[in-house]
């Protein structure tokens, strides 16, 4: 059984594949840090907050994100304690390993072989019951559909900065002009500029920012009016409106299933 442990103490463990819980409080921030090991970060329960070079992820229970071999990430917990469900896995383990961070989907298969694999011991027999459930889950792993619901960074310094800014205090009217003012270009150029840094349009990125900010308030238990309001929407039909665009659900289902998603 391998809970509440550093993930470092473990990696040099000689298996393919491990499986670690960890549980944490509102509020915990663990600081940035990275690890040898490909890592399969699982919200079992509230909602986490992971940041890398390639951008933040807001990841919801029965979503997971995928951390590629030496990528630099902090990982901190918001609104609500947090249940993570870490697998590590040894490079080279899957075939044509993912380089790039993406959340992916948890299917109830995997799911329950992640439950039981971090009650397995940490050198469980490789041959073995253990040892077949690894396997399987590491099969799975290499089938997991991924979801574009991450907020992507740009690397351009002051293109990063104006997106930092907008991360604090998300504006779901702000316009294309007024930031092409701010950085002295036309809009041709600016729209160039934000695909090429972001690989989204300005007004796909605005939306899930304007998301990414919701989501820790929401399942915190503030009101959708009160959140939607907050950040500048008309409308709260306007706002659950983009909420079910971004993540094929209303606020209130969405999380509905985040307080049923904690681990019986």
């Amino acid at each position: 059984m391998v809970r509440n442990v550093r993930v470092a103490d473990y990696e040099a463990v000689p298996r393919a594949v491990l499986a670690i819980g960890n549980d944490y409080p509102a509020g915990h921030e663990t600081k940035p840090h990275v690890h040898r090991r490909a890592q399969l970060l699982y919200a079992l329960s509230g909602i986490m907050m992971v940041g890398t070079a390639e951008g933040t992820w807001l990841v919801p229970p029965d979503r997971a994100i995928w951390i590629p071999p030496g990528m630099v990430h902090g990982v901190r917990s918001t609104g609500a304690p947090l249940g993570v469900r870490s697998v590590l896995i040894e490079p080279g383990a899957i075939a044509d390993l993912p380089d790039i961070c993406r959340m992916v989907q948890i299917s109830p298969l995997i799911r329950a072989l992640i439950l039981e694999a971090v009650d397995l011991p940490v050198e469980y027999e490789a041959d073995g019951r253990a040892g077949l459930i690894m396997s399987l889950l590491l099969h799975e792993l290499g089938a997991l559909p991924a979801l574009p619901v991450g907020l992507p960074l740009p690397a351009d310094a002051r293109l990063n900065a104006l997106c930092q800014h907008f991360v604090m205090a998300p504006d779901p009217h702000a316009r294309i002009d007024d930031w092409c003012a701010q950085l002295g270009m036309s809009r041709r150029s600016f729209t160039r500029l934000f695909k090429r840094e972001t690989g989204l349009s300005f007004a796909l990125w605005r939306q899930r920012a304007c998301l990414f900010a919701a989501l820790p308030r929401l399942g915190g238990g503030e009101a959708v009016t009160t959140v939607a309001l907050d950040l500048g929407y008309d409308s709260v039909a306007a706002f659950t409106t983009m909420f079910r665009r971004l993540l094929g659900q209303s606020p209130s289902r969405y999380f509905r299933g985040v307080v049923e998603g904690v681990e019986a």
